[in-house]
């Protein structure tokens, strides 16, 4: 019996063509599928709206020239510590280890940040895997985040998965549904 190598590819070098090999995908541009997510009703108190003021106020010149470390300790990092992740059995993770197969394809490569179970590595991803770039690179983070949320569909066993990538300061937001098999 021939030794058939298994593919595998890393998230962070994966293009749009190469996922398109591996699973059907189809892009749709149905705004309303957002609306149970952006339209939670909120109300910001006032030192939350202090806070985002001061944060953008300082920080809106040099937002756009940041490299992807600078971004993230300075600009996200403080917004997403306004969350308290730390639910047990769930956590936060930053650059947390993510690996799956998607039909038959392995997949594996570092999230910059997730919600997922686990103690000492990531488990199960449950929202917001994010990719954080500062302008729009030689890798595309909409590609990667797509690659993620699909593998993260098929290890979930779940038909649905959301994500964000942020390029600069423009914020990004992505819903990948199953809708069959190979899809």
């Amino acid at each position: 019996m021939e030794n058939q190598e298994i593919k595998s590819y890393n998230f962070s070098n994966i293009r749009y063509s190469q996922l398109e090999e591996i699973v059907s995908i189809s892009i749709g541009n149905n705004l309303s599928k957002f609306d149970e997510w952006f339209e939670t009703p909120y109300e910001l108190k006032e030192q939350d709206i202090v806070f985002f003021s001061n944060l953008i106020k300082k920080h809106r010149t040099f937002i756009g020239f940041y490299m992807e470390e600078d971004l993230k300790a300075k600009f996200i990092i403080p917004i997403l510590n306004l969350v308290d992740f730390m639910v047990l059995p769930v956590r936060d993770w930053y650059d947390g280890t993510l690996l799956g197969t998607l039909n038959g394809v392995k997949f594996r490569g570092f999230a910059d940040f997730m919600v997922a179970t686990g103690i000492d590595q990531a488990k199960k991803p449950y929202f917001f895997i994010q990719e954080f770039k500062p302008s729009v690179p030689d890798k595309d983070p909409k590609v990667q985040l797509l690659a993620e949320l699909l593998v993260t569909i098929e290890k979930n066993k779940t038909n649905i998965m959301r994500g964000g990538y942020i390029i600069g300061q423009n914020w990004n937001f992505m819903i990948v549904e199953k809708t069959g098999e190979n899809q």
